[in-house]
Formats: structure tokens, C-alpha cells, sequence
């Protein structure tokens, strides 16, 4: 049965797959191939200059000061690491599915799953996320019209409930709160949150009516948001305080690394452009590109949005402040900037949305293809090109939640699947068969001895968390959960340095697979919990349909 578990499929019968459009038992169609360098390029800008840059870098400020930059450049050394082994695999296997086919090919059957599950997680509640977050800045800009929705239209029953009975408990008025003005149904009270649906409902109907339609709203939005964001940097140097970046690091590196979940969360939408692969024109040369330079283009920006932002206003301001780029203008007596830029926000949010609800699809898509789904989740529509059945139901399991989930979900749960599925990325890179005619290829991936370099990384890491590395040692047994994570990374870097010197690993994966495990071990440990729940019940799904009904174990059968 150990074997059967991790059964790989062939790059060759990945690649005539794909090039056919069809497999036979399958009655999978072709997709459309109409997407270059520049689309790609916009889309990954679409995923990550988002939700990150117009909410969560605020708190991330306050937390790190403005030395929380350094935790920007830091996710994109690692995200740079795991996008040139993406740029290895799309020019290997230049096929949809992300992560997970690539793990389909050099981990195995079950590893794969794993990871298309993880994907699942990282897509759909990111998305459920990101909604909540559009809802609250569309709200605003409709109160700058003079337009106000009922307040139990535009919330969560959680959140509405919380706050009704934190008012009582203060003797506030709480007339016009969401909870005190929902009507009740069966003595249940109504309350829901509509604009996070509709926005759903609406790109959804966009991801479902074509790639040409997508990539052409996707760009449009990434062009307001750059043009806006300039005008953010443009507006705000003239009102730089350089007293507001004393202290550059307030509470020192640990304070910088508590921002590891809402950054990391900026970052993750680099990875849908690799779902992408079978609309590309030219996948082997336009999907490393187009992550690559997403990527740069996306920190640069972030570094330099963050040092204007923490110079305009004391990074101490920004706790729990939802829109910190208006904020700033708000503080500078620029109210009508500010209100451009939460116009932009909800377009930034927009863009993220339908990059991510065009992403979810495709993986599922590949996942039926192998038959570890049912064949409705890779039925492509005869006009329009697109997978209908996953289409429609990635926008059912991102609308309705949205409708009345808790919008203080944190993004730990997303961090924790995308740093899962970037390791076995990189891993895989490792395994993957050496190509003997590197002419043949489109992107190379750098090989550099890692034998001397990592140890040494290994040794100043060690020097540098001395402190954390002895106190957890010598209270073994009594670790919180927190301890027990570091001491776990201890152990499987110690492992794969030994492997890198005495197998002499190249140095890209590798780093990448170790930056991208630390910053797994500083989510916090309660999100743990309820990842290895949501594997556990992934895998109870793969063993009850998949595992039998997998192409590869018909094929086995059928040998």
C-alpha cells in the first residue's frame, strides 16, 4: 500500500495531457491559450498589492516600527527563493495545478493531495478574508456619498453580537447597532454580511465567462492601483517626519517578526500565476518571468509605501487601524486623498478576488483530471473555455461564508498552506531528474554548491538564537507549544544541512525550503491546531474517494 500512496505521474504524460486538451476518460476540454509575460506579470501584481498594502501593513507597522521593511524584504528573499523553483517546475511541467502537480510528480499521489488541500485553504480563505476586508472599505465609500447601509447588511452575527454587548456592559447607546436593529426570523436574529457575497457572486460570474475577460479587468485594476499608490509616495515625501523613524526597530527583531502572518499574507497571491500554465502562450518563458517580476516589482513597492506611510505618522498611531494609507492623509487634513484611496482599496481588493477565485478552479480541475475528485470538477464550458463546476463551486464555498463568518479570522491558516505547499515546492525541485540538454529549456534554474554556504548560514543562525536555542533545551518538557515548534526546526534544519553538505544541494531550494519552515514555526500555535484538522479531514476524503478512484491505481489495476 506504501507504494501505491506515493505513485508519481510522468512529465511526459503530464505534457501530452496537456497538449491534447482531452483525456479520454475525463471528457476534459482545452483551455484557452491567451495569456504573455505582461498578463502574468499583472496578475501576480493583482494578487499581492491588495488587502496587504491597504490594511494589514498598519499593524504590521506598529508592531515593527519602521523597521518592519525589513520583514518585507525578508518575505520576498524567501518568496524569491520558492518563485525561481515554481520558474523550474512551469518550465519542466508547463501545466495547471500549481503546487500540487508539481508535488504529483516528485513526492507521490498522497503528498500531492496533501498540498492540493493546502491550496484549498489557502485560496478559499484568503478569499473569504479579502471579501470581508472589501466589504468594510466599500462601506466607507459609500458613506462618502451619503449612502448608509442597515448595519446588519454589512457585518457578521459574531462580531455584531460582540460588540452589542461590549456596549451594554458600558452603558453606551446601542440603538443603532447591527444586533439591536436585525430582525429576527424564528427568534434568530438576521444579520449578514451582503457587499462580501455580491463582490463574490459578481467575480465569480467574471472567472466563469472567460481568461481573455479576466486578464483584461485584472489589468485595468492593477493599473489604478499603481497609479494611486504613486500618488500616495508622490503626495506623502513631501510630509516625512524623519523623527517618526526614531526608533527604526522599537521592539527590536521579535516585534518585526510578529507581523510574519499579515506580510506573508501580502505575498502568497505570486503562486496563482503557476495555475495558470495551460492559458499561457509560451508557458516555459512567460510564467518565470511573470512571477519574477511581480515579485520585485511588488516589494519595491511595499518597502517604499512603508517607509513614506511610518514617516508621515508615528508608527505607534497605527494599532487596530483597518486603512492606515487614508488614515495618514486624514491626519495631514487631506480627507479627499484619503477617500481616493479607499476607492482603490476596494478595486485592490477586487483584483485579489478574482486572481484567487480564477486560481482555485484550476487546481481542482487537475486534482479530477488524476481522479481524486469527481469528473464535474474538470467539465470545461464548450464557449467560454473555463472550468464551469469548480468555477461555480469555488464561488459557493468563498460567497457564503463570507456571508457570516467572524471577519476577525486571522490569515495564520492561509500562511500556514501556502508555507507548507513553498517547502515541498522547493523539495521537489531537489528530486526532480537532471535534463541533459538544457538548450531545450526556457528557464534554468542557478545550481550553486550549497555544501560550504549552508553550514555556515546554519552556524550563524545558531550564534544569532543562542539564547532561544539554550533556554528551550534546557527546559525540555516544559515548552509551550511555541518552544516546542522552534526545537522541531532545529531538527529538520540541522537534517538538511547535513544532506546539503553531503549530497552537495543546490542552494535556491534548499534556503528556500529553510526560510520558508521558519516562518511556519512563528505562526502562532493555536492555528496549528486547526490546520492538522483540516489536513486530517482532507486526507479522510482522499482514502474514502480518491485513493481508489485515482487514474493511476486504474492504471495499476489495469497492468
Amino acid at each position: 500500500m506504501s507504494n501505491s500512496l506515493f505513485r508519481k505521474k510522468s512529465i511526459t504524460n503530464l505534457l501530452q495531457d496537456a497538449q491534447s486538451g482531452i483525456t479520454d476518460d475525463h471528457g476534459v476540454g482545452g483551455l484557452k491559450k491567451v495569456l504573455n509575460v505582461k498578463d502574468l506579470t499583472m496578475m501576480g501584481i493583482a494578487a499581492v498589492i491588495g488587502a496587504g498594502i491597504f490594511s494589514t501593513i498598519g499593524q504590521a507597522a506598529y508592531d515593527g516600527g519602521p523597521g518592519v521593511i525589513f520583514l518585507f524584504l525578508i518575505t520576498a528573499v524567501t518568496c524569491g527563493f520558492t518563485a525561481l523553483c515554481y520558474a523550474e517546475f512551469a518550465s519542466r511541467v508547463p501545466v495547471a495545478g500549481s503546487a500540487y502537480t508539481y508535488s504529483y510528480v516528485t513526492f507521490g499521489e498522497m503528498t500531492a493531495w496533501i498540498i492540493g488541500w493546502a491550496l484549498i485553504l489557502e485560496y478559499s480563505i484568503g478569499n473569504i478574508v479579502v471579501a470581508i476586508s472589501w466589504s468594510s472599505y466599500f462601506n466607507n465609500v459609500l458613506h462618502g456619498v451619503g449612502i448608509s447601509l442597515p448595519s446588519w447588511l454589512i457585518t457578521d452575527y459574531k462580531t455584531a453580537k460582540a460588540t452589542f454587548e461590549t456596549a451594554m456592559a458600558a452603558g453606551t447607546d446601542t440603538s443603532l447597532m447591527a444586533w439591536a436593529q436585525a430582525p429576527t426570523i424564528g427568534g434568530l436574529r438576521v444579520i449578514m454580511n451582503i457587499p462580501a457575497f455580491v463582490i463574490v457572486v459578481l467575480v465569480t460570474i467574471l472567472a466563469y465567462v472567460g481568461i481573455r475577460e479576466s486578464k483584461r479587468s485584472a489589468n485595468f485594476m492593477v493599473g489604478l492601483k499603481i497609479v494611486v499608490l504613486l500618488v500616495v509616495v508622490a503626495i506623502g515625501v513631501f510630509y516625512i517626519n524623519t523623527d517618526n523613524w526614531t526608533p527604526f526597530l522599537p521592539n527590536q527583531f521579535e516585534g518585526v517578526l510578529k507581523g510574519v502572518s499579515a506580510v506573508f499574507f501580502a505575498y502568497i497571491g505570486f503562486d496563482a500565476i503557476s495555475t495558470t500554465a495551460e492559458e499561457c502562450a509560451n508557458p516555459q518563458r512567460d510564467l518565470p518571468r511573470g512571477m519574477i517580476y511581480s515579485l520585485i516589482i511588488c516589494t519595491v513597492i511595499y518597502v517604499i509605501v512603508t517607509l513614506v506611510i511610518t514617516g508621515m505618522v508615528h508608527y505607534s498611531e497605527f494599532n487596530h487601524v483597518a486603512d492606515p494609507l487614508a488614515y495618514v492623509f486624514e491626519k495631514i487634513n487631506m480627507e479627499k486623498i484619503g477617500y481616493v484611496i479607499s476607492i482603490s482599496a476596494v478595486v485592490a481588493a477586487t483584483s485579489v478576488i478574482l486572481v484567487f477565485q480564477i486560481g482555485q478552479p484550476r487546481i481542482w480541475m487537475s486534482m479530477s483530471r488524476d481522479g481524486l475528485l469527481p469528473k464535474r470538477f474538470s467539465k470545461v464550458h464548450p464557449k467560454f473555455q473555463t472550468p464551469t463546476f469548480s468555477t461555480i463551486l469555488t464561488g459557493v464555498i468563498v460567497g457564503v461564508p463570507a456571508l457570516f463568518i467572524d471577519s476577525g479570522i486571522v490569515t495564520d491558516l492561509t500562511s500556514i498552506g501556502t508555507l507548507f505547499a513553498f517547502v515541498l515546492v522547493c523539495g521537489g525541485v531537489l528530486l526532480l531528474p537532471k535534463v541533459e540538454d538544457k538548450a531545450t529549456k526556457k528557464f534554468n534554474l542557478p545550481y550553486i554548491n550549497g555544501r560550504i554556504i549552508v553550514p555556515v548560514l546554519m552556524i550563524a543562525f545558531c550564534i544569532l538564537f543562542k539564547d532561544r536555542i539554550v533556554t528551550d533545551f534546557a527546559n525540555l518538557g516544559n515548552e509551550g507549544y511555541e518552544e516546542v515548534l522552534f526545537i522541531i526546526f532545529l531538527v529538520l534544519a540541522t537534517a538538511i544541512t547535513v544532506l546539503t553538505a553531503l549530497k552537495k544541494l543546490s542552494l535556491i531550494p534548499v534556503l528556500g525550503m529553510l526560510c520558508c519552515l521558519y516562518l511556519m514555526i512563528e505562526i502562532p500555535a493555536k492555528s496549528w491546531v486547526v490546520f492538522f484538522g483540516w489536513m486530517a479531514f482532507g486526507l479522510t476524503i482522499y482514502f474514502l474517494y480518491g485513493y481508489k478512484n485515482s487514474r493511476l491505481a486504474k492504471k495499476a489495476v489495469a497492468a
